[in-house]
């Protein structure tokens, strides 16, 4: 992709950047507690299902989507479509190794 660049309404990216500010901080905490033993898999499930964070990550990803279909050919939209298609998604073979999703 070239380095061309995005115009996205202030408060909008703030939104964004506040949710993944939250995600990212929030993340580390729980993982640092998992290391010490004071947190499991269920408290982190509690937290994506408390904190909403599948549809707030869903909110983010459609402000930038919406952002480059306004200001992107359709060519150089299916292109960017094409390269987040080929991302690792929890639950295909590519992305869930035997280790670490057991069934139980």
């Amino acid at each position: 992709m070239s380095s061309r660049e995005i115009r996205m309404p202030l408060n909008e990216v703030v939104a964004v950047l506040q949710d993944l500010n939250e995600f990212v901080v929030s993340l580390d905490r729980l993982g640092s507690r998992q290391a010490s033993g004071t947190a499991d898999e269920y408290t982190v499930g509690r937290f994506i299902a408390d904190w909403d964070v599948a549809r707030r990550l869903a909110r983010a990803r459609r402000v930038i989507s919406v952002a480059l279909d306004a200001q992107l050919s359709e060519e150089d939209n299916a292109d960017i479509d094409t390269l987040c298609d080929q991302g690792r998604f929890y639950g295909t073979d590519r992305s869930v190794s035997p280790s670490t999703d057991q069934i139980r």
